[in-house]
C-alpha cells in the first residue's frame, strides 16, 4: 500500500456492545475495499481481526485489530475493538489512536450498555462519532425502533443518513436521504431504484429529525429552523458535514454486514463525512520543564509518534502499533523512548492487517503502522526525535477489580507461571499480578472473570501450563485486649557450658502496626548486651500471632526483670527465653482477630442505588454518603471487610449491566466478629 498524507488518511475505531456485529462490519469493508480476497465469518473463524485462537474459540473479540483499507483515494485505518467489557482494556487503546468512532448497534436489540460507554468514550477525548444499525436482515430487525431509542437517547443531534424501506418483511432497499436515491440489493450488488413510497407521516419525520441535527450545528441554522423557515439542500448537506467533525451531529447509517448490503454507502459516508488525520491539528504534549507542547500534523517537522498497543508474537516477536503524530518514524532510525530515556532502533516498518504483515517505508504523520522487536518499548510510550523531547498523554486504563489467586495444578511450575503472566502483561496493561509475601500466593487482577478465564487458556495453549483460580486469602492481623505479666526461663546443661535465660515481661495492647518493645529493668538483673536479643526474639515471633498465626499488631512489651548467669548466658538463649514468655503471654491477653477494612466508592445508575445499599449492608458494610456524578449516576461511599468483597465486581455488573464502576482501598484494621473470627483459624 502507497503512502497516504494525513489530509487522506481516517482513523476509526469500530465500536458498540457485544454481539452488535463490529467484526462483520470490518470484515465486509476488507471486502469491499479489496482489502481482503473473501467475507470471512465470526462463526467459521475466518476474519481478518478475530486472528487469535481464544478469538477464534470464543467466536468474539478479546482484543484490539487494526485493518488498513484503501477508499477512493482515502486510507481507511480500522480498528475493530471488542465489545465485551471484560476487555475494556483494548477499546481504550483504540480510542486513543482513533480520530473518529463508529458505532455498531444492533438491529434487533437495540441501543445497549455498550453503545452508551462507545459515545461517553468518543465524548471524552472529542472524537466524531458515526452509528451504523446493524443486521437489517434479520426478520427480528427493527429499524424505525432502535432510530427512535437512538434519537432519546443521545438527543436531536442524531441524524438519519441512509435508511431501509422494508417490504414484506424484507430489508432490501435502502434509501440515502442526503442524496434521496433508493438502492435495492435483492440480487447482491445495488441497483439505483426509483425512490419507494414510504408514506408522508415517516418520510416527515426522518426530514425532521435531519433538520433538527441540523440546526443544533449553528446558532444561526437554529434561529432560522425554530423561525419555522426551511433548510436549502446545500445548508443540510454542509451543515450535516460540519456538525459531524464538529462532534455535533450523530449521523446513522444501516445495512447487514453479513450479506454487504449498504456497505458501499456507509463506506461512501463515512469518507465525506468523518473528519481526517489532518483535520485533528495534532496534539498537546508536555517537554522536559513540563510546558505544553503543540504538535502539529506536519510530516517534515520533528518525529513524535504514541506507542497504543503491543502484541508478543511466538513466531515474530514484540510489535509495537505506533501512531505517528508528527514527523516520519522512518526505517533505520532512533527515537528516544521518553519513558525509559533509552534510544530505540527502528527496524523494519509494517502495516499491519489482522496477522498479515506488509512492509511500509515509514509512518508519516497521521497514520498508524507498526515496528518489530521494541524490546524496550510497553505501551503508552512515547517515541521521540532527541532533537526535542517531549511526552504525549498516555492511554486511560479501566482499573483492574477482580482479584484472584493463581495456583497451579501440578508443584513447581510457579515460576512458569509467573513469566507467562508478565508477558501477558506487555500485550494486556489492564492485568496486574503480584506475589504476595504474606499470603504465600500469586494474585492476578483482570476486568472480570472472562479476563482472567483468557488467561488461564492461554497459560495452557501457549505455556503448557494447567492453573486454576481459588478466592484469595485474607491478610488479617491479630492484637490483644488485656494486659499480662509472664515469666520466659530458658535453662539447659549440655556438660561443659549450658544455656540460661531468664526475662519477665509485660505484654500489654498499644496503637501501633508494630511491635513496641521498652525495656524497665533496674539493678542489672537483664545486661544492657541482651536487650537486643530479647526484643529480636519478640519481633521474630509476631510475625505469627496466638489466634490464627497471622501477624500480630498494636502490642507492647516491656521488659522489666529477669536474671542472667555470668558463664552460661548468650544472646541465643535470651533470644529463646523471650520467645517462650510470647508463647505463654499472648493466649493469657485476649487474642482477637483483625480484619482489614476498605474504602468503597461505586459510581452507579441512579435506578441501581438501593440494591448497592442493600450489597453493603448484607456485606456487614456502612454507606458513608452519596453524591451526585454524570447525569442519572450516584457516587455510594461505604466502608465495608475486604473478606466481604471478593465478588463485588461480579455483583455491580449484574445488577448495573455494566455501567456501574467501582473502586475498594484499604483503610484500616478493625476487630473481626467472633461469629467470623472462629471459622478462620479452620480456613488458615
Amino acid at each position: 500500500m502507497k503512502l497516504y498524507h494525513a489530509k487522506n488518511i481516517l482513523n476509526i475505531a469500530l465500536m458498540g456492545h457485544a454481539g452488535a456485529g463490529k467484526t462483520s462490519i470490518a470484515e465486509a469493508m476488507l471486502r469491499l475495499s479489496g482489502a481482503a480476497e473473501r467475507l470471512g465469518k465470526v462463526s467459521d473463524g475466518t476474519t481478518v481481526c478475530d486472528y487469535d485462537t481464544e478469538e477464534i474459540r470464543r467466536k468474539a473479540s478479546i482484543s484490539a485489530a487494526v485493518a488498513p483499507m484503501e477508499w477512493k483515494g482515502c486510507k481507511i485505518n480500522l480498528l475493530d475493538t471488542p465489545g465485551l467489557f471484560d476487555f475494556a482494556g483494548a477499546a481504550a487503546e483504540a480510542v486513543r489512536a482513533a480520530d473518529s468512532v463508529v458505532i455498531a448497534v444492533s438491529g434487533r436489540n437495540g441501543v445497549a450498555v455498550g453503545t452508551e460507554k462507545a459515545v461517553e468514550a468518543a465524548e471524552t477525548r472529542g472524537l466524531a462519532k458515526v452509528f451504523f444499525v446493524n443486521g437489517l436482515c434479520d426478520e427480528s430487525a427493527r429499524f424505525y425502533h432502535v432510530f427512535e431509542d437512538l434519537k432519546a437517547k443521545f438527543g436531536p443531534a442524531v441524524c438519519p443518513v441512509v435508511v431501509p424501506y422494508f417490504e414484506d418483511g424484507k430489508a432490501d432497499i435502502y434509501i440515502n436521504l442526503l442524496e434521496y436515491k433508493a438502492y435495492d440489493y435483492s440480487d447482491g450488488a445495488p441497483v439505483e431504484v426509483d425512490m419507494p413510497d414510504m408514506g408522508d407521516h415517516r418520510l416527515q419525520g426522518l426530514r425532521t429529525a435531519i433538520c433538527e441535527a441540523v440546526a443544533e450545528t449553528s446558532d444561526e441554522l437554529f434561529e432560522k429552523y425554530f423561525s419555522g423557515q426551511e433548510f436549502t439542500p446545500e445548508e443540510i448537506i454542509v451543515g450535516i458535514s460540519k456538525g459531524v467533525k464538529a462532534g455535533t451531529v450523530l449521523p446513522v447509517f444501516c445495512g447487514d454486514a453479513l450479506l454487504m448490503h449498504g456497505m458501499e454507502q456507509f463506506l461512501d459516508g463515512i469518507t465525506w463525512l468523518l473528519p481526517r488525520a489532518a483535520d485533528k491539528a495534532g496534539e498537546i504534549g508536555t517537554d522536559m520543564n513540563g510546558d505544553p507542547v503543540e504538535l502539529a500534523i506536519n510530516e517534515d517537522a520533528a518525529t513524535a509518534a504514541l506507542c497504543f498497543k503491543t502484541i508478543v508474537d511466538p513466531f515474530v516477536g514484540k510489535v509495537s502499533f505506533l501512531k505517528c503524530i508528527s514527523g516520519k518514524v522512518n526505517q533505520d532510525s532512533s527515537l528516544l523512548d521518553m519513558r525509559t530515556g533509552a534510544s530505540e532502533h527502528i527496524g523494519k516498518v509494517m502495516l499491519m492487517r489482522g496477522k498479515k504483515q506488509e512492509e511500509m517505508p515509514a509512518i508519516p504523520a497521521g497514520d498508524i503502522g507498526a515496528v518489530l522487536k521494541l524490546s524496550g518499548v510497553s505501551t503508552g510510550d512515547t517515541l521521540c526525535a532527541p532533537s526535542r523531547k517531549l511526552a504525549l498523554d498516555g492511554i486511560d486504563y479501566p482499573t483492574p477489580v477482580l482479584r484472584m489467586a493463581i495456583v497451579p495444578k501440578k508443584r513447581g511450575e510457579e515460576d512458569k507461571i509467573a513469566q507467562a503472566v508478565q508477558r501477558m502483561i506487555e500485550e494486556d496493561p489492564t492485568l496486574q499480578f503480584e506475589n504476595n509475601a504474606e499470603t504465600h500466593e500469586m494474585v492476578i487482577s483482570g476486568l472480570g472473570e472472562q479476563h482472567l478465564d483468557v488467561v488461564l487458556a492461554k497459560l495452557q495453549n501457549h505455556s503448557g501450563v494447567e492453573a486454576e483460580l481459588r478466592v484469595p486469602r485474607i491478610p488479617y492481623r491479630e492484637t490483644i485486649r488485656k494486659a499480662v505479666k509472664v515469666q520466659g526461663r530458658y535453662k539447659k546443661q549440655t556438660g561443659g557450658h549450658g544455656q540460661f535465660g531468664d526475662v519477665w515481661i509485660e505484654f500489654s495492647p498499644c496503637d501501633s502496626n508494630e511491635l513496641v518493645f521498652d525495656e524497665k529493668v533496674v539493678g542489672g538483673s537483664v545486661p544492657k548486651s541482651y536487650f537486643p536479643a530479647v526484643e529480636k526474639g519478640l519481633r521474630e515471633c509476631t510475625a505469627k500471632g496466638p489466634f490464627a498465626g497471622y501477624p500480630v499488631v498494636g502490642l507492647h512489651a516491656t521488659l522489666y526483670d529477669g536474671s542472667y548467669h555470668p558463664v552460661d548466658s548468650s544472646e541465643m538463649s535470651f533470644k529463646t527465653a523471650a520467645a517462650l514468655a510470647y508463647r505463654a503471654g499472648m493466649p493469657q491477653a485476649e487474642p482477637i482477630l483483625l480484619e482489614p477494612i476498605g474504602t468503597l466508592r461505586a459510581t452507579v445508575p441512579d435506578s441501581s442505588m438501593g440494591d448497592i445499599m442493600g450489597a453493603v449492608t448484607k456485606r456487614r458494610g456502612h454507606v458513608l454518603g452519596m453524591e451526585s456524578a454524570k447525569a442519572g449516576f450516584q457516587i455510594v461511599t461505604a466502608e465495608a471487610p475486604e473478606a466481604e468483597m471478593t465478588d463485588f465486581s461480579v455483583f455491580l455488573r449484574q445488577v448495573t449491566q455494566g455501567r456501574g464502576s467501582f473502586s475498594f482501598r484499604f483503610a484500616r484494621y478493625e476487630p473481626c466478629p467472633p461469629q467470623i473470627a472462629q471459622n478462620v483459624p479452620k480456613q488458615a
